[in-house]
């Protein structure tokens, strides 16, 4: 298999709510707010080399808890950041190659919400 094709299978995991302080003015991070993440990761290993077996696959669901963790034990202004440290974050942890995170913050009064998107990969090492 070719290393440009070796990462086509991917996960997604998407509308995960988490509540968080964030926000520019001191005001918006005086209480807690709804994020939504939209995450897409491309594991390691692919899915036909797991065997069926959870032991080598990337738990999701521990994603999901990861997420929710870091989050909420974070206090900051930009989203922008926010899904850049948590993209960095879960490349650390997980066995995962690559990953895009969508992270939507509902802010403003006429707008469905406003969204910034993060794809982050392992470094070489």
């Amino acid at each position: 298999m070719s290393q440009d094709n070796r990462h086509e299978d991917h996960i997604r995991i998407e509308q995960l709510e988490v509540l968080a302080r964030i926000g520019v003015p001191d005001e918006e991070r005086a209480s807690a707010q709804r994020l939504v993440f939209n995450i897409t990761f491309w594991p390691l290993q692919q899915a036909s080399e797991l065997g069926d077996d959870i032991a080598r696959a990337v738990d999701y669901a521990a994603v999901c808890a990861e997420t929710k963790k870091f989050v909420q034990g974070r206090e900051g202004r930009l989203i922008e950041t926010l899904a850049d440290a948590l993209a960095n974050h879960l490349l650390k942890i997980f066995r995962i190659q690559r990953i895009t995170i969508e992270l939507q913050k509902f802010i403003l009064p006429d707008v469905q919400h406003v969204s910034v998107i993060v794809m982050r990969e392992r470094s070489a090492k």
